[in-house]
């Protein structure tokens, strides 16, 4: 299901559900370096809030 898979097909439903796919998981992952970030300057002390 992936595209590095050698029976990958490029067609509009998979376009459109790996790019879903792909936008919930940066999503997800940019939420937990944000909280992982703020965490860091907490416990460091350097937390401006």
């Amino acid at each position: 299901m992936f595209p590095f898979c050698f029976e990958w097909h490029w067609e509009a439903g998979r376009l459109i559900f790996m790019g879903l796919l792909y936008l919930v998981l940066a999503a997800i992952s940019l939420g937990l370096i944000y909280a992982f970030i703020k965490t860091w300057l907490k416990l460091r002390g350097q937390d401006r809030e």
